[in-house]
């Protein structure tokens, strides 16, 4: 369909992984951000680092809706809703509930999430090597911790979704398992590793590189805000910025994470878009050193080693976007990393302290397809938590829309049609 100049809004990993992949087929590229790549401000900062082909089970399963009054309730749980933005976030949480009710429904989800991150760790890889950091993205394998196979067992749905959807894991009892990572506490009797899992080392530094080589393959990047879309004759001709200037294009990819929502309703598509708002603390100087990323059953949240320290990363805060941090989220991220790891020291002037917001839709899918409005606008957000792993997928989908081949597979399942 030949050579067409395309603005990208967005430089988190769907953005750039999109941008590349456009640059790649032939296509000019503008990138439009406030903010550069790889900043503390975005969530392709301050996820867990985890590449894996697991993270298929959807937030939303089967009986969650028992649980709701414990999570307005219990400040301290994995997931937290805060009490002045329920009213608002009421008709977001319905639709939370009700797209995990069903086994079918949660099966349907997975299977969709798989065709995203079935190949992750192998696209990241791929990526790494073409962008000059290959030794940033690490296959060790990730480890899910449990306190005895009973606990594993509890959670049967969620990892026959696994198993259906093609993730292999070997199965570690007691000795194996500390045998394999020593620093371990006791309570902690059975492991499942996937080990064709990856991790991130630096995810700044990658992004980084991602913009780098994007801009080598000719990528214009502008420091500033997509404000609406221009038409002429029902045509997309360009981006009105923040500052009121006009990018001129003949299509858009909107991959702004949670901004992406205003943008979308510009575009025709009322989209239901929330933060799920997440924490990380980094201990800069570990006393200790995991063989690989860890996640305990118990804590829900990912224990990773980066080339900045140990990541602790977790935790799901339901708020408005602009309300204040909560940061004793983080305090909850230690005391679950100091039960687990009890030779952990957790110096207070060692730890970084962060929090961001995963753009998420209630039924746990992303949106990408073409808007409401136009086949000139194709939207690219609403990753939730897998937005880190699905990037090289996601680009590639975006840049076979342009360039008009098609994915029926995904078509409906991620469209932005579903919620029309």
């Amino acid at each position: 369909m030949g050579s067409k100049k395309v603005a990208v809004i967005g430089s988190g990993i769907i953005g750039l992984c999109s941008a590349y992949e456009l640059l790649k087929a032939g296509h000019t590229v503008t990138i439009l951000d406030p903010k550069s790549p790889g900043g503390k401000h975005g969530a392709s900062y301050g996820h867990g680092c985890w590449i894996s082909p697991a993270s298929i089970v959807p937030m939303s399963m089967p009986g969650l809706w028992k649980k709701v009054p414990s999570y307005l309730l219990d400040s301290t749980g994995p997931l937290v809703i805060r009490w002045k933005s329920l009213p608002r976030l009421l008709p977001w949480l319905v639709r939370f509930i009700l797209a995990g009710a069903t086994k079918a429904k949660v099966e349907r989800t997975a299977h969709a999430l798989s065709y995203l991150l079935r190949d992750g760790p192998e696209r990241h890889r791929q990526l790494a090597q073409d962008v000059g950091e290959e030794a940033l993205i690490h296959q060790d394998g990730l480890l899910y911790v449990f306190p005895d196979r009973q606990a594993f067992e509890a959670e049967e749905l969620s990892w026959n979704l696994r198993k259906a959807n093609g993730v292999t894991w070997r199965e570690l009892e007691h000795e194996v398992l500390h045998e394999y990572e020593p620093t371990l506490a006791n309570r902690y009797k059975f492991g499942i590793l996937i080990q064709n899992g990856s991790h991130c080392l630096d995810p700044a530094r990658y992004l980084s590189a991602i913009a780098d080589s994007c801009a080598q393959l000719g990528a214009k990047f502008v420091r500033d805000s997509a404000r609406d879309f221009q038409f002429e004759n029902e045509k997309l001709v360009g981006i009105i910025t923040g500052e009121n200037e006009r990018i001129d294009c003949d299509q858009a990819v909107v991959a702004a994470g949670i901004r992406s929502k205003s943008l979308a309703a510009q575009a025709g598509d009322r989209i239901p878009l929330e933060a799920e708002r997440g924490y990380h603390c980094v201990i800069t100087c570990p006393s200790i050193n995991l063989k690989c990323p860890i996640m305990p059953s118990d804590g829900k949240m990912a224990n990773t080693p980066t080339n900045n320290g140990l990541r602790l990363s977790g935790q799901v805060e339901l708020a408005d976007v602009d309300a204040l941090a909560d940061w004793r989220r983080v305090d909850i991220l230690l005391n679950h990393a100091r039960k687990a790891y009890p030779a952990l020291e957790t110096d207070e002037r060692k730890i970084e302290r962060w929090m961001g917001h995963r753009p998420s839709t209630p039924d746990g899918l992303p949106v990408i397809g073409y808007s409401n409005r136009s086949q000139d606008i194709i939207f690219a957000f609403g990753h939730g938590h897998i937005g880190f792993a699905s990037g090289p997928a996601t680009g590639r989908i975006v840049a076979d829309l342009i360039s008009g081949r098609g994915h029926d597979a995904i078509n409906v399942a991620f469209s932005p049609g579903r919620f029309r």
